[in-house]
């Protein structure tokens, strides 16, 4: 590694490849009547090597003709365009020392998280997703960072040899034909070079894709088919099994990704995720049949040892997890104290996450009345959060006025 000067493995097939390209432009050099033949020569092995690689991911990614759903997510152009513009994606391309402050950097990269976990969750719906459609060995996960940085290592290279390569032949006769099939042979090495860039991103953001995935694997199954409507004993207060598994995975991804990558784009994978955990959770609460205040207390478990496990992971507080067990604490009250709470603490979740909430709480409580005392109810939270957003938005704009 040392003498390639890479800090994570390439393959070995890489770095054949790289030396052979790189002995046919020593020759290029000393037979350079010939340039144009070496430079096809070129051309063809790295045609070759492309389709070689591209295999070797699909092998990776398809079960049985079938992509996986982070492979597929990262093939779709809305959601890989998305992704790419977002601000992580960018950081990963600038040492963090050279990155303009912000002064709203960290609501800026919450917003980023935000519209990530709302495009994912949206994309994906409420469906449960099969084992065959996740990568469950984390060898697969391991060979994907290991095809990424082989990929983005040989990009790099190549586009170090092609730029001191001169645009005219040196031939001492060059015709016309001559100089355009050199052009042509120029623009396809370099677009050569960008399809090997090409596929290192993919691989990284199906990594990306794939740990939100397993996420969305087990946590979907927790709100949809789990039982919280429990009575206080030693089982009830375990961890869900389905948690324990997620942290599993989450941590086995972590080492063989800490092992694979580099730092920066080992923070890609996990920066963000506990948003993510926090939005499948809160938008869970309107699955659930019921709740009770054991099946409150085992929530809320739940969300701290995820939120344990992912801060030993980013090394951050993954404040994100705070707001969804901030949201199931709000179940210990009657439905008629929520109402209250919003009035007291103002709006702090989504009109629908509030609506959820009070309706689980109908399901959940004995006492709340009937139907049409739960639709007045309803009626008022509304009124409620439109009050709250017109006193914050009047509030905004005296500031804006005294400034």
């Amino acid at each position: 590694m040392k003498v390639l000067g890479v800090q994570r493995p390439v393959l070995q097939s890489t770095v054949v490849v790289e030396k052979s390209i790189q002995d046919l432009m020593n020759l290029m050099q000393d037979l350079s009547a010939y340039s144009n033949q070496f430079l096809e020569m070129v051309c063809d092995k790295l045609k070759e090597y492309k389709e070689i690689c591209n295999t070797a991911y699909r092998s990776i990614v398809q079960c049985e003709e079938k992509l996986t759903i982070s492979a597929s997510w990262s093939k779709d152009e809305d959601i890989s365009r998305l992704l790419q513009s977002l601000p992580n994606w960018a950081n990963m391309t600038q040492p963090r020392q050279t990155r303009q402050k912000r002064e709203d950097e960290e609501d800026f990269t919450r917003a980023a998280f935000a519209k990530e976990s709302e495009v994912l969750t949206g994309n994906l719906g409420d469906k449960l997703i099969p084992q065959n459609e996740i990568l469950r060995d984390v060898s697969d996960l391991k060979a994907l960072a290991n095809l990424h940085e082989s990929m983005e290592w040989l990009a790099a290279r190549l586009k170090t040899f092609f730029a001191s390569l001169p645009h005219a032949s040196s031939a001492s006769q060059c015709s016309t034909e001559s100089e355009r099939s050199r052009e042509q042979i120029l623009q396809t090495l370099s677009d050569l070079s960008r399809s090997f860039q090409d596929i290192a991103d993919r691989c990284l953001l199906a990594l990306h894709l794939e740990v939100r995935v397993h996420c969305f694997h087990y946590l979907i199954p927790l709100t949809k088919q789990g039982n919280y409507a429990i009575v206080a004993n030693v089982e009830s207060m375990d961890y869900d099994p389905l948690v324990v598994k997620l942290n599993k995975d989450i941590s086995a991804i972590e080492e063989a990704m800490g092992a694979a990558l580099l730092q920066h784009k080992f923070q890609y994978i996990f920066e963000g995720l506990g948003h993510l955990i926090s939005c499948i959770l809160i938008n869970g609460a309107q699955y659930f049949k019921r709740i009770s205040e054991s099946g409150i207390k085992k929530m809320c478990r739940n969300i701290f040892v995820l939120q344990q496990n992912l801060t030993n992971i980013t090394m951050s507080r993954e404040a994100d997890l705070d707001f969804a067990r901030q949201y199931y604490e709000m179940l210990y009250n009657t439905a008629d104290e929520l109402l209250n709470l919003v009035v007291d603490q103002g709006v702090r979740y989504t009109e629908l996450e509030y609506i959820n909430a009070l309706s689980l709480l109908h399901r959940s409580q004995t006492g709340v009345g009937d139907l049409s005392t739960q639709n007045t109810r309803l009626q008022r939270l509304k009124e409620i959060i439109c009050e709250q957003a017109a006193i914050k938005q009047a509030t905004k704009d005296k500031k804006i006025t005294t400034v």
